[in-house]
């Protein structure tokens, strides 16, 4: 009797407690159920983000939506602005989220041998003396300054004229270039020149800019960061140098 007594309590208790265990397991997978339809604001990619667009060309590219909880990749860019300065690593398809490790400097995709062409830029290549091109420090994707100074520049009335006429230009390739021989003069022997090749990515009217410059004058590179402070610039003539 005893123990048909002791039994029944147990398979009582038993089942309370299995009550109380499947009540706490229902109500937890309903407040997974509710946090993970909770919705969270994305970037998604609208059309293809080819590598190396840079960020600020790729807003058009890009769309804010709310989607589930549950459907957020680890890692999405909360905010645009994290990403100033950076490029797509890799190419980008539409419908995908926006990822801060598809981001990258410039200077890191440099590093891995491949600076690609942004899009809607040309890339033209300038031959420059070693002093020109920061005594040969610029590097891949690097930006870089562009200062033209030129003899005679047509309707100014104080000659020659040098200002700085490009701000932030990508470097997407540097080479070596070849060691001119110097013209021959006993009274002044001169060294061997050496050139390096630069490449930069730049637009129609800029690229008409740098090429008036190697044409009518001289170009200089700086070696000039996103950071870089570009107030101040004026055109210099002798008068601003010796006033």
């Amino acid at each position: 009797m005893k123990t048909r007594l002791i039994g029944a309590i147990l398979a009582i208790v038993l089942a309370l407690s299995g009550t109380v265990v499947l009540t706490g397991y229902v109500r937890g997978a309903d407040a997974r159920a509710a946090a993970g339809a909770e919705l969270v604001p994305v970037f998604l990619v609208t059309a293809e983000i080819p590598a190396g667009t840079t960020a600020e060309q790729a807003q058009k590219s890009i769309t804010a939506k709310k989607i589930q909880a549950s459907a957020v990749a680890p890692g999405h860019v909360t905010k645009l602005s994290a990403l100033a300065g950076k490029v797509a690593e890799v190419d980008l398809k539409p419908g995908e989220q926006l990822l801060s490790s598809r981001w990258v400097d410039p200077a890191a995709r440099a590093a891995a041998g491949d600076v690609p062409l942004p899009v809607g830029k040309q890339a033209v290549t300038v031959a420059l003396r070693v002093e020109q091109v920061v005594g040969g420090a610029v590097e891949p994707g690097d930006t870089v300054g562009v200062v033209i100074s030129a003899d005679k520049a047509p309707g100014a009335a104080d000659n020659p004229l040098t200002a700085q006429a490009l701000h932030k230009v990508l470097v997407t390739a540097v080479q070596e270039g070849e060691t001119t021989a110097p013209v021959q003069d006993v009274k002044t022997p001169a060294e061997p020149a050496s050139t390096i090749m630069v490449t930069l990515a730049l637009t129609t009217p800029d690229i008409e800019k740098l090429v008036w410059g190697q044409e009518w004058g001289s170009v200089w590179l700086t070696l000039e960061p996103e950071d870089a402070n570009e107030k101040g610039s004026r055109v210099v003539n002798g008068k601003v140098v010796f006033p």
